[in-house]
């Protein structure tokens, strides 16, 4: 016989279950229902990703933006009302606004640069296969700028010809000053998608520096903003070069 007053109490102390891994949560913004329909089917079977949203135009993908806040817009350029570019737009003005992956089957070289100089962080061709386009999302989520070679070589084209299709020439003397070894690192930490104040931490300089390291550079290289910039330095390669601190 078990005298219970004798007995104790075991207290048995259960292992914290762990949260699970945040998803990337996905808005579609597409005239086309199966096209819609068939990036939905895509992303759901990632277990990393989620769809939060669905637009067939630009007036409701900013309405849906706002409400359901999603980390990325898979974006066509070219829907009814308000298409892509006008949505861009909109969504400049916007406080947190996600980040746009264009997804277009168009061919309009000049639609890919003014879409990257309105904000977008890539660019994915419709015909692009499915491993692409779930690593086009990934990347971008990541704070990277996504071009294929396809796109990339169509923007490098509009951006040498100032942007205009049907012009001709460079863009404002670009290389006419070799940039230094340290002017080289922040141009290529300036295309992997650091901010200033990054920079800074990762090169062990002051924020000032790397400001006035970037004066020297547009200047030098005759760019006016940052898309320009990184663009320049997919061109030339720069953007894999590692910062040594």
């Amino acid at each position: 016989m078990i005298d219970s007053a004798a007995s104790t109490n075991v207290e048995v102390k259960s292992e914290p279950v762990p949260e699970p891994p945040r998803k990337i949560r996905v808005l579609l913004a597409d005239d086309h229902p199966i096209v819609r329909d068939g990036l939905r089917r895509l992303i759901d079977l990632e277990p990393d990703m989620e769809v939060v949203g669905e637009a067939g135009d630009g007036e409701t993908t900013v309405q849906l933006i706002e409400r359901t806040s999603p980390d990325i817009v898979l974006l066509d350029l070219r829907m009814p009302g308000v298409d892509g570019f006008g949505a861009l737009q909109r969504l400049q003005r916007l406080p947190n606004k996600p980040k746009i992956l264009v997804v277009t089957a168009s061919e309009e070289k000049s639609e890919y640069l003014q879409a990257m100089k309105m904000g977008c962080s890539g660019i994915v061709l419709k015909h692009t296969n499915s491993e692409l386009i779930l690593k086009s999302i990934r990347k971008v989520y990541e704070g990277e700028i996504w071009l294929d070679s396809h796109t990339t070589a169509a923007v490098m084209k509009e951006f040498a010809s100032g942007g205009e299709p049907g012009s001709q020439g460079t863009v404002r003397g670009r290389d006419r000053s070799p940039l230094s070894q340290r002017e080289r690192e922040i141009v290529a930490l300036v295309a992997q998608g650091y901010k200033n104040k990054e920079m800074a931490e990762k090169m062990f300089i002051s924020e000032q520096t790397v400001k006035n390291h970037l004066h020297n550079i547009f200047d030098k290289l005759g760019v006016s903003d940052r898309l320009e910039l990184a663009l320049y330095a997919i061109h030339k390669g720069l953007h894999t070069e590692d910062s040594r601190g």
